[in-house]
């Protein structure tokens, strides 16, 4: 994974690591799209032992860039060219349309760095344009609000996770999801399942994978009239993470759905954290807290086999 340079030497490259609810991401900026992220490079990046470690890779770059470089056939619905473009990949390496955690993570990098001077501005992804909003931030810390587009239903699925069998509603969020809603699960049985053994999923139903989410049934509403529930999640290409934007998003609609509603506000609690989920005919929103923790450089060569 190397920049194009005009010399022998291949420059250190320099990446941010960050998290929004501790789903956890390496960013690297590359304006011009110069960087070569094979398959094989971003797996081993993100692999916790090879390289730095992390759910997904964000690169940093501008829209136009890609369609240039040959990376995106043509512009998102939405996206400008000049637009910073989230071109997200998932730790095994291979290419995803969107992650609402990873939004923030990306808006509050760019807000850090100063890549972006306004608190309200858009960012483009595979599943198309996503207006964000930062609330507050400082180099560390962060409270972003992404506009997470609109939640299709597609009919139910079942799934397969150890010896149980889940059924739940297939969800499109600009990637595919089975979110399922179990009546009468509490939090202790929602922390015992075993997801070591992966998901099954029925083929027919996704050709190409989803994402799983696990949800308890909403409890009474808070204070500001959210509904409360709980979910653990499994990220194709990741294996289960501590958190996943569309994933919760695609929860929220399911526990809606499970409720006989098709639009309102949850607060959702995942083992990384706690964020703020609104589901409306025209759209939906994800908003929480991200958290850029270290930055530093790789090493020429890291890449390469020991001899």
């Amino acid at each position: 994974m190397t920049a194009t340079t005009s010399g022998d030497q291949t420059p250190a490259l320099h990446f941010v690591k960050g998290h929004g609810t501790q789903n956890d991401f390496v960013i690297l900026t590359d304006p011009a799209a110069h960087l070569d992220l094979t398959q094989a490079h971003v797996a081993a990046l993100c692999d916790r032992r090879r390289g730095i470690g992390a759910d997904g890779l964000l690169r940093v770059v501008r829209s136009a860039a890609l369609v240039e470089r040959g990376v995106l056939d043509a512009l998102p619905d939405g996206v400008a060219p000049d637009d910073w473009f989230m071109d997200y990949r998932n730790a095994d390496g291979s290419v995803a349309e969107m992650c609402g955690n990873g939004v923030r993570v990306f808006a509050h990098h760019l807000r850090a760095s100063g890549l972006v001077a306004a608190d309200r501005f858009t960012v483009g992804s595979r599943a198309g344009a996503r207006p964000v909003v930062v609330h507050a931030h400082d180099a560390v810390h962060a409270d972003v609000t992404v506009e997470m587009g609109t939640v299709r239903r597609d009919g139910d699925s079942l799934v397969r996770i150890g010896d149980d069998v889940y059924r739940g509603v297939m969800i499109d969020v600009g990637n595919p999801h089975l979110a399922c809603v179990v009546p009468d699960l509490t939090a202790t049985d929602l922390a015992a399942i075993d997801f070591s053994d992966g998901v099954v999923l029925e083929p027919d139903a996704f050709a190409h994978g989803a994402n799983v989410e696990i949800v308890t049934a909403p409890g009474t509403p808070d204070g500001q009239g959210r509904l409360p529930a709980s979910m653990r999640v499994f990220e194709r290409g990741v294996g289960e993470t501590r958190s996943c934007g569309t994933g919760l998003v695609a929860a929220g609609a399911a526990v809606l759905a499970h409720q006989g509603e098709s639009a309102g506000t949850l607060c959702i609690t995942v083992p990384g954290g706690r964020v703020e989920v609104g589901i409306r005919a025209d759209g939906s929103h994800l908003r929480g807290p991200s958290m850029l923790v270290a930055e530093g450089h790789l090493r020429p060569g890291w890449d390469r086999p020991a001899s």
